[in-house]
């Protein structure tokens, strides 16, 4: 059974959620430290706001994690995870707008499966360790500035704009992250489409991996990869990310003022 976790602003105030069908309960603590929940009320979908289903202090990426992607761009396939990161501020819901600045060139969408971390771990053992330390999924759009990736060669820049890194609307706990459709569409038009099968380094690989060089928090999140069919998007784009059993990311793109 999937149960969908996430945060919501109810009465000007942030709150931990769980959903089921249109109806939210409002957690009396947070679902990532508190995992026997207890809802204390309960509103329907629309009465609520959905905010970014975690804060997290780190959102690890990784590039290249499907051999189409890395052949659409001309690049080789890595051997080992190209990890990256993205700074905390890229993080925003769904429905929010992603805001492209000045004189960057093509801005491309890329829709992925997210990790989100369920406890403090370093230097995991075995991928059973690693899979055990995930506490859900969401969907994330890795925005990118292409140019600016091509030109720096790190991609801080590139990946690290405000805005950068929608994730939501809700965490599916309970779903296998190893055979999992995963589309994108831009005004409707479908321009990924895409499996986790397809993957490089399974989810569980890449948390084991993270977890050997950097201390994971509950909370953290991991994008881990984009199929092919990545493309360029501007002002008034609806770019929409659907995965199975997860749900959908929609969000506007908008000039910077």
């Amino acid at each position: 059974m999937t149960t969908y976790f996430g945060r919501v602003l109810f009465e000007g105030h942030a709150r931990f959620a769980v959903k089921i069908d249109h109806l939210v309960g409002l957690l009396e603590q947070s679902f990532l430290t508190h995992p026997q929940f207890t809802v204390v009320e309960w509103h329907s979908l629309d009465e609520v706001r959905v905010l970014p289903p975690v804060t997290p202090r780190v959102v690890l990426a990784v590039g290249r994690n499907y051999r189409a992607h890395a052949a659409e761009l001309g690049n080789e396939v890595p051997t080992e995870p190209l990890f990256f990161l993205k700074q905390p501020g890229t993080v925003i819901a769904d429905g929010d707008s992603v805001l492209i600045p000045d004189n960057m060139g093509r801005i491309d969408f890329e829709g992925e499966l997210v990790a989100v971390i369920g406890r403090r771990v370093f230097g995991l053992k075995n991928h059973q360790e690693a899979m055990d330390a995930i506490f859900g999924y969401t969907i994330g759009n890795d925005i990118t500035a292409r140019a600016l990736q091509k030109r720096d060669g790190q991609w801080v820049r590139a990946k690290g704009f405000d805005t950068f890194g929608p994730i939501g609307p809700w965490i599916a706990q309970g779903l296998d992250s190893h055979n999992l459709r995963l589309f994108t569409t831009v005004n409707h038009t479908i321009h990924q489409d895409g499996n986790t099968q397809d993957m490089i380094f399974s989810v569980e690989d890449l948390v084991f991996r993270a977890s050997q060089f950097m201390t994971l928090e509950p909370g953290d999140v991991i994008f881990t990869g984009t199929p092919e069919g990545v493309g360029p998007v501007q002002e008034g784009d609806v770019v929409q990310i659907t995965i199975e059993g997860v749900g959908t990311l929609s969000n506007s793109i908008k000039n910077r003022d």
